[in-house]
């Protein structure tokens, strides 16, 4: 493909998955009949309850960044010399 159809095509995938986001409530089937019964008495858990479970799982997305860096960090190169001959390139 050529670059600025690749380009195009990004920004298109990009463009509809940022468009197409709603709203998130992340709880099981029982979680969420139970927290709908408390909500309709005056309860406020839910919003509480729903922050928590996302934040949970955030938990290992954040993990596996912070070992990524660790080791993006450690492994990358540093201070590499090249030991290249001052001769000419003969390709003949």
């Amino acid at each position: 493909m050529k670059t600025g159809l690749k380009t195009a095509l990004f920004i298109l995938v990009f463009g509809l998955m940022l468009f197409s986001i709603k709203p998130v409530n992340a709880q099981c089937a029982q979680c969420a009949a139970t927290v709908a019964t408390n909500a309709k008495s005056g309860d406020t858990t839910a919003n509480g309850l729903n922050k928590g479970i996302l934040y949970l799982l955030a938990a290992p997305y954040l993990a596996v960044a912070l070992v990524g860096f660790v080791w993006y960090k450690k492994y990358r190169r540093k201070n590499v010399s090249l030991n290249m001959r001052d001769e000419k390139l003969h390709l003949n």
